[in-house]
Formats: C-alpha cells, sequence, structure tokens
C-alpha cells in the first residue's frame, strides 16, 4: 500500500474511531487496515493511534498527523479536478431527511450518477444530529433552521408549511376560522429530534407569527407517521405543502387556516467547517442546490 492509501485509511480509522469499520468502510479486509498503520508509526517513529478494547483514538501526534493528512489528500483531489475531463470519483456518504430523499433526491439521483458516473454514493436516512465526522458522513441534508455552530449551512430552498387536517376531523371538530378560535381542537404533536419537545403550531396573524399549544393525545418523532395520523383525523398538523400534495388530490387532507399561514422551513446542506470539501461533495452539493432550485 503506498503512502497516500496509508494515509486514506489512518484517517478513516480516526473519524470511525474503529479498524472493523473503517475497513468496511473502505471495502478492505482488517488485517490490510492495520498493516497500513503499522507500517505509518514505523515510518513515522511515532505511534499514530491509542487502542483500548472498545475505542480506538489518535495521540496527540496522531491528531496533528490526521490534521495534515486532511489537507494532504483534499489538495490532491483538487489538483486531480482541476484539469480538463476529471470528474470527482470515490465514494460519498450523505444523510437525508427521509421525505425529501423519496420526493427530491431518489427521484433525480439516475442523472447525477449518468454525469458522475464513478461516484458511489451511500445514502442514510434520518432527521437526528449526526456527528459526520465521528460516523463517517460527508453531508447531511436537513430541513429547519440549523443549530450546530461546527457546521457550514448552506441553505437550498425555503418549503412553504401549511397546515392541514383529515375531512374526518373537521366533520368531529368543524373548520377553524382564525387561529385565536382554536379551542377544543387537537393537534398532532411533533417532538424535535434536537430538543425532544413537541413542536407548538405556528400561525400568522397580520404579519406576526403567533405559536399555539393544543392537546395532543399522540406524538411522533417521524414524518410520515405525523402525516398518517392526520388522515385518521387524529389532529391538526403543519408540514411542508410538496408533502401533502398526493393527499389533497385524493381528498384525504385538506388545507385549513390558508390565510394564517405557518413560516416557512429552510432547507440545508451541512458539512464541516473544519474541512475542505472534496470534489464530490462540492458538485453533490451544488446537484442538491439545482434540484431544489426546479422542484420547491
Amino acid at each position: 500500500m503506498d503512502r497516500l492509501d496509508a494515509m486514506r485509511v489512518f484517517t478513516r480509522i480516526v473519524e470511525r474511531r474503529s479498524f472493523t469499520v473503517a475497513a468496511q468502510d473502505l471495502g478492505v479486509p482488517r488485517s490490510t487496515v492495520t498493516d497500513a498503520v503499522k507500517q505509518l508509526e514505523a515510518r513515522l517513529g511515532i505511534r499514530l493511534l491509542q487502542r483500548t478494547t472498545r475505542v480506538v483514538s489518535p495521540t496527540l501526534d496522531g491528531e496533528a498527523y490526521y490534521q495534515r493528512c486532511l489537507n494532504i489528500l483534499s489538495d490532491i483531489e483538487d489538483a486531480e479536478g482541476a484539469f480538463a475531463g476529471a470528474k470527482p470519483k470515490g465514494q460519498l456518504r450523505v444523510d437525508v431527511h427521509g421525505t425529501l430523499a423519496r420526493h427530491f433526491i431518489l427521484p433525480n439521483l439516475r442523472a447525477f450518477l449518468a454525469n458522475y458516473p464513478e461516484i458511489e454514493i451511500y445514502m442514510s436516512e434520518g432527521d437526528r444530529l449526526v456527528d459526520l465526522i465521528r460516523e463517517g458522513i460527508d453531508c447531511v441534508v436537513r430541513v429547519g433552521t440549523p443549530q450546530d455552530s461546527d457546521m457550514i449551512a448552506r441553505k437550498v430552498a425555503m418549503l412553504d408549511e401549511v397546515t392541514f387536517a383529515a375531512p374526518s376531523y373537521i366533520e368531529a371538530y368543524g373548520m377553524p376560522t382564525h387561529p385565536d378560535g382554536l379551542d377544543g381542537h387537537r393537534m398532532i404533536g411533533f417532538r424535535s429530534s434536537a430538543t425532544g419537545r413537541v413542536l407548538p403550531l405556528e400561525f400568522t396573524i397580520n404579519g406576526q407569527v403567533r405559536e399555539y399549544i393544543l392537546p395532543a393525545t399522540v406524538s411522533v418523532n417521524a414524518a410520515e407517521s405525523y402525516v398518517s395520523l392526520a388522515k385518521l383525523g387524529m389532529g391538526l398538523i403543519q408540514i411542508p405543502r410538496y408533502h401533502a400534495n398526493a393527499d389533497l388530490e385524493t381528498g384525504q387532507l385538506v388545507e385549513v387556516l390558508k390565510d394564517f399561514p405557518p413560516t416557512s422551513t429552510p432547507v440545508s446542506v451541512l458539512y464541516p467547517r473544519d474541512r475542505q470539501l472534496s470534489p464530490r461533495v462540492r458538485v453533490f452539493i451544488e446537484w442538491v442546490a439545482a434540484v431544489f432550485n426546479q422542484k420547491s
């Protein structure tokens, strides 16, 4: 294994805190990963990693070497990508909110891969907080206002939010005409993955955004369950319009309080602040921004 490949192995071990997981990520035997680190440590004459039965972590020298490796590998990728006709390649690991993935990203993914055939994508789904470095993720696509100051966030879209209910709910509780007349109504609680708290309903009244908490028999933390409960008549919900288009057409959901819309919700791509973007991450972010610009 040459020095550059050994550097790639070493950086993956540091990020994943595991020889075994790093080997799985890179598609090589664990013994290859172990030998690469031994050769690096022998060549440098220092100990790079501290090994315990549960976790692998860099020594002080290992942390310094890790940062230098990141810069070197990034510079090499940029240098190779600067030549005419050269296209990004390699594995790209992204984490995307599942509903966004199915509506915006997956339908357009074939075109992206046709343009960049040497990029291999691993896509996980979620809306939880992700430790990108530790989990080996290159970037995440998230809904809502980013809170993590360690990440750079590029806003790629603003999604119109709408209040919905099922016809059966309207039949049972009546059609509300003003947010101040919601006494006796119910909502389905949606718990934030960041705080664990139920998010309030938002309504814009005379240019001012006001929040309302209604009784909620059920609260969830997954978008699909949130919408499914609404279609069963369990309460009011607020979701991006795109998510409800099909249910509006079939009559399973109806829009309520349309004169008092919630605030729009940003969609952002987040990536580590202290890491230079690789060409494959850069082209993916540009592509995601273009997709949302066309469809949102």
